[in-house]
């Protein structure tokens, strides 16, 4: 799989795909689903801030953050 950089967001084509993996008629439109590559750039702020925002408190951020910090030192 290549993911291509045009001016401002990735692309995704299937160029030298070989992983078992990403086979099947699915692989790129789950990816873009992902990727959030079919909304605008507001549309795409809003969302990463409001996951931010969702995640600041979960519990499984807070037990994720403190295994990085015991096993890397990253806080």
């Amino acid at each position: 799989m290549c993911v291509a950089l045009d001016s401002s967001r990735p692309s995704l084509s299937t160029a030298g795909l070989q992983q078992l993996c990403f086979h099947g008629p699915s692989t790129i439109r789950n990816l873009k689903e992902r990727f959030h590559m079919d909304v605008t750039e507001e549309e795409l702020q809003l969302f990463l801030e409001q996951m931010v925002d969702s995640n600041m408190c979960s519990i499984t951020t807070k037990l994720y953050d403190g295994f990085q910090y015991l096993t890397n030192g990253i806080m």
